[in-house]
């Protein structure tokens, strides 16, 4: 195993070393081994912040690689484990893109509507005694259709 510095650390994966000393604080990577006072790592800690890199890149919070590293039996396997997770980000992903879908088709519809002042817009204010909802409902607010 060879012993790397945090300045060869950082230059392997393209990070700070101010980076890897927070990792190591808020627990995402372990606790570097010191010798005269300066860290340590192993070649493991390389493929640790790799793998804590690509999970930024895809999404991931910190609690959520958090989990990864350390919150699962070690027994389970990296591979195992990324899988759970992986899996649950897309269904969170799948709710986010139809969230946006839906603001997208709302603010799409607010500029075609003509109303000349938003405050007066059936979009806005929905009749109490139109039971239709406002996405398929016709309005007439000034200037509107």
């Amino acid at each position: 195993m060879s012993e790397l510095s945090i300045g060869e650390v950082a230059r392997r994966t393209g990070i700070r070393p101010s980076a890897l000393r927070y990792y190591e604080e808020v627990g995402l990577l372990p606790r570097a081994p010191r010798t005269g006072g300066r860290r340590r790592y192993g070649d493991r800690a390389v493929q640790m912040v790799e793998v804590l890199l690509f999970a930024q890149r895809a999404g991931f919070t910190l609690d959520e690689i958090r989990k990864l590293f350390h919150g699962f039996d070690l027994k389970a396997p990296l591979g195992a484990r990324w899988r759970l997770l992986a899996e649950a980000k897309l269904r969170e992903l799948d709710e986010l893109q139809a969230r946006i879908v839906r603001m997208r088709g709302a603010i799409q519809q607010a500029l075609v509507c003509g109303c000349m002042r938003i405050e007066d817009c059936a979009l806005v204010k929905p009749s109490t005694d139109n039971p239709t909802p406002p996405r398929t409902r016709r309005h007439a607010g000034r200037g509107g259709p």
